[in-house]
């Protein structure tokens, strides 16, 4: 890539990070279908998509704590994704791999939706990080249904039957659940399966809720303002004319 090349990435990055996650999110979810047959598919999308959500985050939330996630769990999370891509039915590989992803990714959307409160102002990259959130909240969620899966054995099924469910799968079960459409054929028949899915059902909900809030909060309040200064610049100019 050109110089001039590389500048205009930086700058997209720099100015909408959230945008460049929430796209990277969305391909590798259209992508996946075609990779999940190669190892080596399935863990460059694991590697690449761990780097875009650390460097997007960073962009737009640095503090000490980030780091520390990044450097205790995205650094072991990318080993383990390499590992899980060539050991997809090692039990212990996948085990630890979603354990070090499931924090990383709530993490990860914590700092995004702090980043939406942070101001009293919605610019066009926090729009963006609305969506963002929201597919990594249904990634932590898939990393969860993947580690019950391993600890309690038939922990789902599906209308295609067989004992584990596959990594896509567990994911197209927590977006379905997340955005409560109810469209997914993986079922939890376990209790504890069974509960993280009400967990999540409860965090989609409170979701938009709190989005809406927010989007509403920052509406009437943007209102509200705009009256008061309507309001002083009349009352200004009562006194002039007196």
């Amino acid at each position: 890539m050109t110089a001039a090349g590389q500048q205009q990435v930086r700058g997209v990055l720099g100015r909408h990070p959230s945008a460049v996650l929430l796209g990277v999110q969305l391909v590798a979810v259209l992508a996946y279908p075609f990779l999940q047959d190669s190892a080596a598919g399935r863990a460059v999308i694991g590697v690449v998509q761990i780097a875009v959500v650390t460097i997007a985050v960073w962009a737009v939330r640095r503090t000490p704590a980030l780091n520390w996630s990044a450097g205790l769990l995205g650094a072991p999370a990318v080993v383990f994704t390499v590992l899980e891509a060539a050991s997809p039915d090692t039990d212990w590989v996948v085990l630890v791999s979603a354990l070090l992803h499931a924090p990383f990714y709530f993490y990860v959307s914590y700092a995004l939706i702090r980043y939406l409160f942070h101001d009293d102002r919605v610019t066009t990259d926090e729009l963006y990080a609305t969506g963002a959130a929201f597919t990594v909240v249904a990634w932590g969620f898939a990393y969860l249904y993947s580690a019950t899966q391993v600890l309690v054995p038939d922990a789902f099924t599906s209308a295609g039957g067989g004992d584990q469910r596959s990594w896509f799968e567990l994911l197209y079960l927590s977006f379905s659940v997340l955005t409560s459409v109810g469209l997914s054929d993986v079922v939890p028949i376990q209790a504890n399966a069974r509960s993280l899915v009400v967990v999540e059902m409860v965090a989609g909900v409170l979701y938009v809720a709190l989005v809406i809030s927010r989007l509403v909060g920052l509406v009437v309040s943007r209102q509200a303002v705009k009256e008061t200064q309507a309001a002083q610049e009349a009352q200004a100019a009562t006194r002039n004319e007196a």
